[in-house]
């Protein structure tokens, strides 16, 4: 999307984005509620799930903020390697996630633009709030850029693609162990 241009979409009606957003709501209560084994078959095999590291520029560069494919990533999985971070989290033996965090996800502002090939689209800002043990607090803000796919299962879609973009360049969690 050129940002100079403003943002562009082709319109998706108003069942489509109640379902799309029902079906982020869904997603985000299995992840507050520790359902990974449920929330894993929320996606496609050909996942790719995404996290790349975000540099401060100055104005001229911020085009060059995001680090792009193949450049240093915070995550970048494939299904098995999303499905393996599910099997470590829920095996109890993640140190830092043992006891399991407590989390509350706010999923805002979700745009869908409707493919050609019958794909969504759908962007999306994030607040994920989290607490660790007795006084350890912290929370994650961004952007997120999924692609669902529509499917005949239990949810109406599968997530083929995700990329997240923190809004902060530097995060201060010592540890990045949940899922977004």
């Amino acid at each position: 999307m050129d940002a100079a241009a403003g943002p562009t979409y082709r319109e998706t009606g108003f069942e489509e984005q109640h379902r799309v957003e029902k079906f982020i709501a869904a997603e985000a209560e299995l992840l507050d509620d520790h359902r990974y084994a449920e929330w894993i078959e929320l996606f496609a095999a050909d996942i790719h799930y995404w996290i790349p590291t975000r540099m401060t520029r100055t104005f001229r560069e911020r085009n060059q903020e995001i680090a792009g494919l193949g450049e240093n990533a915070i995550i970048d999985d494939d299904f098995i390697a999303l499905r393996g971070r599910v099997r470590r989290i829920t095996s109890g033996q993640q140190w830092s996630e043992e006891p399991p965090s407590r989390t509350r996800r706010l999923i805002t502002n979700v745009r869908i633009d409707a493919r050609a090939d019958g794909n969504l689209d759908v962007r999306s800002n994030f607040w994920v709030y989290r607490s660790r043990l007795e006084r350890h607090q912290d929370w994650f803000v961004g952007e997120r850029f999924d692609t669902l796919r529509p499917s005949d299962g239990p949810y109406p879609y599968l997530i083929a693609k995700r990329k997240i973009v923190f809004e902060q360049s530097t995060l201060l969690s010592p540890s990045v162990t949940l899922f977004l």
